[in-house]
């Protein structure tokens, strides 16, 4: 994991008011340019075919996407909470260990219109892509919209 307060901040909160990351074993791996990264190992979230389950796939992938819009806002000095608001999950093929969720950043065009939205109006979303991997190779891939809503009234 990077050794940087906000990622080891990130980390506390996700296993203290995330009960399921904490039951997957969801560790952040990294914070960065190239964007977050949240692992989890194949124990915890193992299926009847010795795989990682499709579920826990999803929910990894999910966690990683809020994780980062989460960093993102806290790091632009903007008061919001997030949450899903939809995520469509492409598998490609089964993971026979640990998974690595990687949540992509968002472009400079796409995060200056989601800042001016927020800043406008108190809510605004954006689209995240994650991809999944297993052992280095692509397993699975979600698009996910996150909705960011004003804190303070």
């Amino acid at each position: 994991m990077s050794d940087t307060f906000p990622v080891r901040r990130l980390q506390t909160l996700l296993h203290e008011q995330i009960p399921l990351a904490r039951e997957m074993g969801a560790e952040v791996r990294s914070w960065g340019p190239a964007g977050l990264e949240i692992e989890a190992p194949l124990a915890p979230n193992l299926n009847h075919h010795g795989t990682f389950f499709g579920g826990s796939a999803s929910a990894l992938g999910i966690l990683a996407g809020w994780s980062l819009v989460h960093l993102l806002t806290l790091d632009a000095g903007l008061d919001a909470e997030i949450v899903i608001q939809r995520a469509n999950v492409r598998y490609t093929a089964p993971a026979p260990g640990g998974m690595v969720a990687r949540a992509m950043p968002p472009g400079p065009e796409q995060w200056g219109r989601f800042r001016r939205v927020f800043e406008r109006r108190g809510m605004a979303r954006l689209r995240v892509r994650i991809v999944l991997m297993c052992a280095g190779t692509e397993v699975a891939s979600l698009e996910a919209a996150y909705a960011a809503v004003g804190a303070s009234p």
